[in-house]
């Protein structure tokens, strides 16, 4: 009786055999930062559910080294951080000793949550939210002392929900620290330049020539003497 030879189903799976991540529409990639003398642990989930929520960006670790070097204080103050991603920025000012409350799109905030999880201690005080920009930001009090966003500009018609959600947030006398990867073909230069000064004092703290990174600091502008 003649050899039938390998079965090709067989051979295909040896392949290219079914259970193997290489392959799969989204995967998992853990990074170690430090900052402050905080080692974080953040997991990126990449995939096409999360989109440009999943991964760590130059802006944010320039946020992060930012607050370093420049020794900013959190403790005892109200933060939040919008459009989180990872939550890499707010894990750091809770481990800094801010109370902060870490923002973003209801699909990321799993995510967050357990950077969150792997990366504060009971002791800190860190709250996971959604909160989509110009829609349900006035259910979030008008009270932060420090309101923080790290590469949140970049989608043109979220510009005035964006500046509509910063004036709700942020306190009569607090700080706004955005950081931003100037990206001319998406509108950044124009929000900085002609949008956000028309509301609030902005000034430009850090400039990172080589991620070509800027990191803003804004106020609300003080109200002229009747």
């Amino acid at each position: 009786m003649a050899d039938p030879g390998p079965d090709p189903e067989s051979e295909s799976e040896s392949v290219f055999p079914r259970e193997v991540g290489l392959f799969a529409d989204s995967y998992s990639e853990k990074s170690r930062f430090c900052f402050c003398g905080h080692v974080l642990n953040i997991t990126q989930n990449f995939g096409s559910r999360l989109g440009v929520a999943a991964r760590v960006w130059d802006a944010a670790l320039s946020l992060c080294n930012y607050f370093e070097s420049q020794n900013v204080d959190f403790r005892g103050k109200k933060v939040i951080e919008l459009g989180a991603g990872t939550g890499i920025v707010g894990i750091l000012a809770a481990l800094q000793g801010g109370d902060v409350t870490i923002t973003d799109l209801p699909l990321a905030i799993e995510q967050i949550q357990g950077n969150v999880q792997a990366n504060v201690p009971a002791g800190a005080q860190a709250q996971v939210r959604a909160l989509s920009w110009g829609i349900d930001h006035h259910v979030f009090p008008g009270d932060y002392d420090l309101v923080l966003g790290a590469d949140i500009v970049y989608l043109e018609p979220t510009f005035p929900l964006l500046l509509g959600t910063l004036q709700h947030l942020c306190r009569p006398h607090g700080t706004i620290y955005l950081a931003s990867k100037m990206r001319e073909e998406h509108g950044t230069e124009s929000f900085f330049q002609h949008l956000l000064p028309q509301h609030f004092q902005l000034e430009l703290a850090q400039r990172d020539e080589d991620e070509n990174v800027n990191i803003y600091r804004a106020r609300h502008r003080e109200p002229r003497p009747a």
